[in-house]
């Protein structure tokens, strides 16, 4: 779920966004302001992910109060001003939503900032070679490098590593996809997520990963064998 707080001096804006995020299992909007001093003492005591932002407020531009975020937060800007689409986008904002912009449109906009979280998480994931993975009520950190292979087990699953018992996670196949640099890891069961550099050798439908025989999914196979011929 993506943090966020909205910023918007026009009462019926924030409440069209508030509209808009209660209805979407993507956002969870936990606090709207019309005073661009309040929404940043919120933001220095509780980081959230992302900020839908009014460019033109009457105490300071969103232009300005994006300057003084101290903390990397995704922008989405709001306003009714196309004039400034230009600028939002040179400072590096996820969006820009045209006031007055429909649920569709809205959508649109989560669509790139999902896109943009996985893009950050994967390049942080490459460059730091391992990841943390909340089980037995702590964060584990997990060289990637030493990853086996990923089983999913209905709501939960287990990341395997040499001569050490698995990690269990209360995670999804897909949310542990998206922690992990797609170069290095494929999905190839319902199942089952490998790192292609430990696999030893490809049968049809089956391939082996240590002492390890995984199967591949029919609906996996095309995927998997165009990842490997290339």
């Amino acid at each position: 779920m993506i943090k966020a707080i909205a910023v918007d001096d026009e009462p019926l804006a924030l409440s069209i966004l508030e509209t808009f995020c209660s209805n979407s299992s993507i956002v969870l909007l936990e606090k709207t302001f019309n005073r661009t001093d309040e929404a940043l003492k919120y933001l220095r005591k509780y980081p959230v992910d992302l900020v839908f932002l009014d460019i033109q407020m009457p105490s300071m531009s969103g232009i300005d109060f994006l300057k003084c975020i101290e903390q990397n937060t995704m922008i989405i800007f709001t306003t009714a001003f196309s004039e400034y689409a230009v600028e939002g986008f040179n400072l590096n904002a996820v969006d820009f939503l045209l006031k007055p912009f429909s649920k569709e449109r809205f959508e649109k906009s989560l669509d790139k900032v999902i896109q943009q979280r996985k893009l950050v998480q994967s390049i942080l994931t490459q460059e730091t070679g391992y990841i943390f993975i909340r089980a037995d009520y702590s964060l584990i950190k997990i060289l990637l490098s030493d990853i086996l292979y990923i089983e999913g087990l209905d709501d939960y699953l287990k990341i395997y590593t040499p001569n050490q018992r698995p990690v269990v996670a209360r995670l999804t196949m897909k949310a542990m996809l998206e922690k992990l640099p797609p170069a290095e890891f494929i999905r190839v069961h319902r199942s089952f997520i490998i790192p292609v550099s430990r696999i030893k050798s490809i049968q049809k439908k089956s391939v082996d990963i240590g002492d390890r025989v995984i199967p591949i999914g029919l609906s996996y196979q095309k995927t998997f064998m165009e990842r490997v011929k290339n």
